[in-house]
C-alpha cells in the first residue's frame, strides 16, 4: 500500500522477469521517485499457469497531481517537459533490457491496490501486445522538404536574369521561379514517400502515421510525412541501409530515420472496464 498522501505512478507494462527486477534497480522516476515493479497477485489455485506481466511504478505526491494541481500544471510547459522527460527516462532504461509496453504520461491510481486490480484485468490484453512487441523496435522516418532558395540565372541573354526589369517586374519574375522550384520538390517529396512506401514494407511489421509537424518542431523545413514503424531487430541494419539513399537523387528533399526507441506509438489503449488513469487532467481525478 502507498503512503496515504502518494498516488501510484504507472510509467509501463513490462514482462515480470528477473532480469527487468534488477534492471529497474537504482532508477529515479518523476520527482526523483524511486521506480519498482508491481506484480500481479499469485495465480489462484488450479488457475492455468501465464506469462507474469507488472507495471512500473513510483510514487508521486497527491497535492502535486490531484486533478485540480494537474489541469493547471498541463499549462507549464517547463514543468511537463520534466514530467515528460523523467517518464521516457524510465521506460528508455527498461526497454534496454527487455519488452516494454509504454503507457501514456501521468497515468496514476489512487494506490498500489487499484493499481493491481487494473493490471489484474487487463494482463491478457497486456501480455498479448508484449508478445506482439517482443524482439522489435519502433524507429521514425520523417520526410522535409527543404526552404526554397533564391533561383539562379538561367543566362546572360535575359531569360533568367532580373537586371533589365523593373523592380516590380522583376519580384513577379523571382517570385514564379520560386514557384516552380516549390512545386518540383513537392513532386520529388511525393516520389519519396512512394519509395519509402515501397521499401519498408520488406522490413516492418506495423507502421503509425503521426500528423506532420509544424512550427519549431520542424525548423525551417516542412515536415510532409512523420511515420514510425515497427522494426523486427533483426532486420534494423537492412531498414536503414535502404533508407539512407532512398532521397539522395531528389532535390529539396531530406529523409530522416530515428531510433531504436521504447514502441510508443504501439502500446495498446486500455479498454477494460477499469482503465489506467491516462492523462488525468482531462480525464478526471484518480481513481
Amino acid at each position: 500500500m502507498t503512503d496515504a498522501e502518494d498516488l501510484t505512478y504507472v510509467y509501463a507494462v513490462v514482462p515480470d522477469t528477473g532480469r527487468v527486477r534488477t534492471a529497474v534497480e537504482g532508477v529515479r522516476g518523476v520527482s526523483g521517485a524511486a521506480v519498482s515493479l508491481l506484480g500481479e497477485d499469485a495465480p489462484a489455485e488450479g488457475e492455468a499457469p501465464s506469462s507474469p506481466v507488472a507495471f512500473v511504478i513510483s510514487r508521486v505526491a497527491s497535492r502535486e497531481f490531484d486533478e485540480r494541481t494537474l489541469k493547471a500544471r498541463f499549462e507549464d510547459l517547463e514543468w511537463l517537459e520534466d514530467i515528460a522527460r523523467a517518464h521516457h527516462e524510465v521506460v528508455q532504461a527498461i526497454s534496454r533490457q527487455d519488452t516494454v509496453l509504454p503507457l501514456r504520461l501521468a497515468t496514476l491510481y489512487q494506490d498500489d491496490e487499484r493499481a493491481q486490480e487494473a493490471l489484474a484485468a487487463q494482463r491478457q490484453a497486456f501480455a498479448e501486445r508484449i508478445a506482439l512487441l517482443r524482439d522489435r523496435s519502433e524507429w521514425g522516418v520523417k520526410l522535409y522538404i527543404g526552404a526554397a532558395g533564391r533561383p539562379k540565372d538561367r543566362g546572360a541573354d535575359g531569360a533568367g536574369t532580373t537586371g533589365t526589369l523593373s523592380p516590380g517586374k522583376a519580384y513577379l519574375q523571382r517570385r514564379r521561379a520560386q514557384h516552380s522550384v516549390r512545386e518540383d520538390h513537392y513532386r520529388n517529396a511525393q516520389e519519396a514517400a512512394q519509395r519509402i512506401d515501397a521499401l519498408v514494407t520488406r522490413f516492418r511489421t506495423h507502421r503509425v502515421r503521426h500528423p506532420a509537424q509544424r512550427g519549431a518542431l520542424a525548423g525551417p523545413e516542412e515536415n510532409v510525412l512523420n511515420d514510425a514503424y515497427l522494426v523486427p531487430d533483426e532486420r534494423i541494419e537492412s531498414f536503414r541501409a535502404a533508407l539512407a539513399a532512398v532521397a539522395a537523387d531528389l532535390d529539396g528533399v531530406r529523409v530522416e530515420v530515428t531510433g531504436p526507441w521504447a514502441p510508443y506509438s504501439f502500446a495498446m489503449p486500455p479498454t477494460p472496464s477499469e482503465p489506467p488513469r491516462e492523462d488525468a487532467a482531462r480525464d478526471g481525478p484518480a481513481r
